[in-house]
Parts: C-alpha cells; structure tokens; sequence
C-alpha cells in the first residue's frame, strides 16, 4: 500500500485528500471542522478526518506533499513590496507576523499537524503544477489542454499545457500582478462584496445590469492580446502595496466610489459587475481558442479559482473550440491538495492511469464523512429532538418526495459530505423549483442572503435536454456550467414586465421552473445520475413520480457566512436557527412543529457567530 498526504494551508480554504494506491479516498475542507469559513490555518482536522476514513496513522503515510512552495511566494511578496516601497509599508507589517510565526517554517508546522509521527520527505510542488494535476489527473481523458487561472500563486497566475497519460506539462504562465482573478476580486471589492469569497455573488448580479463599462476595462485598465494574455495597468489598482484592491484612479473610470458592504445595490454596481464578468468572458474565450489552436487537443480541463465561474464555463463549452471540458469540483486551493497527490502518484512515482474517457476519478467528489444511525440517533435523543425514523427508504422517499411537493423547504444530509464549494445533494437545502416564491423564501428567510442571489436546479440526467438547452444526458454532476433554460419551458415577458429593471426583475416569473431560471433566463445545473447520487436521485426520481417534475432547488446547507454544514449536530443547529420545515439525516426525519424551542437555536443567536460580511 502507498498512501500519499496532499495538504493546502495558510492561504484560502486549506484542505486535505489522501490518495491510496492511486485511488482517492478522502479529501476535506478544514472549514467544515473548524466551522471558521474559509479557514486559512493548517488542516489539523480534515488530516485527522483522511487518516482515520482509511483507517491508518501518520506513521504509515509513505509521501506527504504541498501544494505550492512558500520559499517562492514570500520571495514574490518581498520583491513586490520593495518595488512599491514606502507605500506598500502597512501592508508590509499586517502580512509579516503570520509568515514570520508560520509560512516560513512549514516543515516545522507539518511536524507538528502529523503529531511528529510522520518520518518521510516532504515534497512541494509549484502552486499551479498543483491546480493542472487537480484537473487533469481525476479527469476522464487519456490527454487533454490544461488551463489553470487563479488570483496568484508563486509568480504564476495562470498556466496552460498539456496532460498525456500519467504525466503533465505546463509550457505557458502568466506572471504577477498581471492576473485575471485579482481583476475579478478588484471588481468584487469595488463593487462592496468581499474578496475571496463574494466573487459568485459579482457573477450572480451581473445579469442585472448591462456592460457599459467593457470597453473602458479594455481600453483603459489592461492591454489584452488575441491569445488572451493580457497586461494590467497597475496605476489602477492597489493590491499590490495597500491593503484595498482599488484606488480613486480606478473610482474615476467607473462614476464614483466604492460601495460599501451592507449599503443599498444600485443599477451602477449592476452595470459593472455585467461589465467585468463580459471582459472575463472574452479573455477566456481567447484563451481557449488559442490553446485549441496550439494543442490540436479535443479534451480541455480546468482548474484554479477562475474555473468556478460557471457562466464562462457554460460559453466556453458552447463555443465548441473544444469537444469535451472537465473542470475539478473543488477548483480552488482546496483541490490544490489533491491535486499535490495524485501529481506524486502519477508523475514523481510514474504509476499509469487508466481512463475511459467518459468517466471521471473522483467518486461525484463525495469524498468527505458520512455518519450512521447509531452516531444520528445517539446526537438526537441527546438533543432531545422529535423525529421520525424508517427502517425502508422507500417510505422515507415518499414522505419526503410529498413534503417537496407541498412546497416545504427541506434541509437534507445523507452519505458522503462533497469535497469543494458546491452543495450536492449529500449537504443541501432542496425545495419545488415550480415555486414561484421559493426563491424569495430561501434567500431571506433560510439563506439570510442577498434576493438577488440566483438558486442552482438539480435535475434528473436523463431529463436535461428537456428543461435546458443541453444535449441529451448531458454531465454536469458539479454544478459547474451555465445553461439557457430550454425556451419550451421560458415564458414571454408582458408588457408589464418587460419595463422592469434592476432588483424588480425578480418578480417576474420566467419558466415553468421559476425559483431556479435567474433573471437571463439561465440556469447553473447539476445534473444528478444513479451511479454518483444514489439517494438524491432516487429522491428527485420520487418527487417526479409525484409531481411530473425532475427538478428541484438544490442550495448549500448553511446560512450566509456559515461553511456548508459537515455533521448532523451541524445540521441540526442550522434547521433550528432558520424556517426551514423539514430536516432530513439520514434516515431520520425531523419536523419543525415538532422541535423544543430551545433558547440555544434562536436565529440571531446562532447568526452571531459568523462572520456575514
């Protein structure tokens, strides 16, 4: 047995996913544990949490690896802030303490996260070398075109190349500060949300406004190439020596300052964020293009925090430049660790893949923990909580399948918990897309979350081309596309409603699955299939028994600013603190009339400890 430890930590979402033999066996977000969104510190509990699932100890971990290399990126952080000096000295000194206490002495932090038993070598692999493993390895294809687009790693900010059998190449990079994901987070700052993790609610405005300012990021803010490299002119911008991503230069070009977190969203926060999601469209188009030109390649993968951006994913499979795309679920630096992993199994080790070029290695990304009845039951009657239990899933689906009928809201916790940013159906809230107010419901009264905020449809495989403008049985198992709502199930604008604008567009009913067609007429869809989903879809095939609909709302299970829930005591503290109706763990089922009332569960207490800006 050969088990390799990949770790990713100190700069967003730090993981863990141990590979064994070749085969994925964990992999986990150290936010789920910590219950600290976006947890940044090293992985103690999601390593603990890959050990135990395959039941062995540090000591016995032949390889541990990281995903990028420190040494390099603090020499980047160095020369960047002396090109800057003095402005960039506040920054300077807010950055120096953690790299000082930690970044720099990793070995000496890995030691200690693997309880001093782990005796081997640690290898470090550059930070976007470990995005294009994340993609090509777990991928379906024998070789394929890589393309991985981030904010920033060492220097690299973005990588392309090529992937045959069990070894990678990366030929191409484009370097520091020139960056189309720090672009993106400077937009997403501008515009009021936070960076690093309000960029899916920039892309989720953007179809309420219109790109009027296109042209101005093109002509004024970068010098964009036909093969979609491009150079940002950094008198714009402040990330590089201050600790905001803009400045009043950048204020000019776009009528006035930044909004500030919390205030109203107007039509010109709309208008931008349309603008720069446009802008981000056209440069991956170009750089797709180019790559398919270069490579001769039919099979594309992606990676890296840009991958994420599931509407330019949507037009760069349209396009048609490439046959197939895969993009790794977990495509931020969390994936970075599984990536690091299998990059050592495959090409340090020089062990061969076998693909069949339809499906993917990594398991519907159902990689993180499952409990069983005997730990629900045990937390349950502790709690002192009402529920119900079914000994036969066919009953439970039927109950539940008919509360979805009934338009009630349903929190829903079964198998596996999903390794990356997006809810499954293992950690989801699921309620009847049919609804016409379901939306509203979620966002304000479950999520606590912004109305404009978009909700993704989980569908039946088999049923995709109806509902959507996808082929038939069409993948999407990652919610990782955007997709036309089929214009046989969009319905025409009145009068009426066709003058509406900005945030009034919401109250339009658009198709036949309302709460999950946002305000293009599109959709981010999940296709769900027996093999990957197992209950979920049996749920979903159930509900569609009942109701002659294969779709539902699929949502993460948390609260705005919350990480998606893990356990079930997680689960049950978020049912409780929200107006969810119906929780499902496992094979229990709880109802909320029939919950005690306990103080701990109010909903601005449990709110309180987050962080919800």
């Amino acid at each position: 047995m050969t088990a390799i430890l990949g770790i990713s930590a100190f700069y967003h979402d730090s993981a863990a996913a141990l590979v064994v033999d070749g085969q994925i066996v964990a992999a986990a977000q150290e936010e789920r544990f910590s219950r600290k969104k976006h947890d940044y510190r090293f992985p103690v509990n999601a390593i603990d949490y890959c050990l135990a699932e395959a039941g062995i100890t540090p000591a016995e971990l032949d390889h541990v690896t990281f995903y990028d290399k420190p040494l390099l990126k603090f020499e980047r952080l160095l020369e960047t802030y002396f090109a800057y000096a003095p402005s960039g000295f506040r920054s300077f000194l807010k950055a120096m303490p953690l790299w000082l206490r930690q970044k720099l002495h990793l070995p000496r932090e890995m030691n200690k996260g693997l309880r001093h038993q782990y005796k081997g070598r640690y290898v470090f692999l550059s930070h976007h070398e470990s995005h294009a493993a994340s993609a090509f390895f777990p991928s379906p294809y024998e070789e394929a075109a890589i393309l991985t687009m981030d904010g920033a790693g060492e220097w690299g900010t973005g990588s392309y190349g090529v992937g045959r059998g069990n070894r990678i190449e990366l030929t191409h990079e484009l370097r520091f500060p020139h960056s189309l994901g720090l672009l993106y987070s400077a937009f997403t700052y501008f515009t009021g949300f936070r960076v690093n993790s309000g960029e899916y609610k920039l892309m989720g405005l953007a179809p309420y406004g219109d790109p009027i300012y296109r042209d101005v990021i093109l002509d004024k803010l970068m010098d964009l190439k036909e093969d979609g490299s491009f150079r940002m002119d950094m008198s714009y911008f402040n990330y590089c020596q201050g600790l905001t991503m803009t400045n009043r230069k950048f204020a000019s070009l776009f009528d006035g300052p930044a909004r500030t977190s919390e205030s109203q969203i107007t039509q010109r926060e709309m208008n931008i964020a349309a603008s720069v999601q446009a802008v981000t469209e056209e440069i991956v188009l170009r750089m797709t293009r180019h790559l398919a030109a270069e490579t001769k390649m039919k099979n594309l993968v992606l990676a890296g925090g840009v991958a994420l951006n599931c509407v330019a994913n949507g037009k760069i499979l349209r396009d048609g430049a490439f046959e197939n795309l895969w993009i790794q679920p977990a495509a931020g630096d969390a994936g970075g660790a599984l990536g690091a992993a299998m990059f050592v199994w495959h090409q340090l080790l020089g062990n061969e893949r076998n693909v069949d070029g339809v499906n993917d290695l990594q398991h519907g990304t159902l990689l993180g923990p499952k409990f069983t009845d005997d730990e629900i039951r045990g937390f349950l009657d502790e709690t002192g909580a009402e529920y119900d239990y079914f000994e036969n899933e066919d009953d439970l689906l039927d109950v539940v399948a008919g509360q979805l009928a009934s338009e009630k809201v349903i929190g829903h916790l079964a198998g596996r918990m999903e390794f990356g940013p997006r809810a499954l159906g293992s950690r989801s809230i699921i309620g009847d897309a049919r609804s016409t107010k379901m939306q509203s419901i979620m966002n304000l009264k479950i999520k606590f979350r912004e109305s404009f905020r978009p909700f993704a449809p989980s569908i039946l495989r088999e049923h995709v081309h109806e509902y959507f403008q996808m082929q038939p049985n069409e993948d999407s198992p990652y919610m990782l596309l955007v997709a036309p709502v089929h214009e046989k199930k969009c319905r025409i604008e009145t009068d009426e409603t066709a003058g509406l604008t900005g945030l009034d567009r919401l109250k339009v009913v658009r198709s036949d699955v309302p709460a999950i067609t946002h305000v293009d007429f599109s959709a981010r869809v999940q296709t769900v299939d027996p093999v990957r989903h197992g209950r979920f879809y049996r749920l979903i095939k159930r509900f569609h028994e009942k109701t002659d609909s294969p779709v539902v709302i699929n949502t993460s299970f948390n609260i705005r600013g919350e990480p998606i829930v893990c356990s079930p005591e997680n689960a049950y503290r978020c049912f409780m603190a929200t107006n969810m109706d119906v929780l499902v763990l496992e094979n229990f089922v709880l109802y909320k009339e029939r919950q005690p009332q306990a103080r701990q569960y109010e909903t601005d207490e449990y709110m309180a400890q987050f962080d919800l800006d």
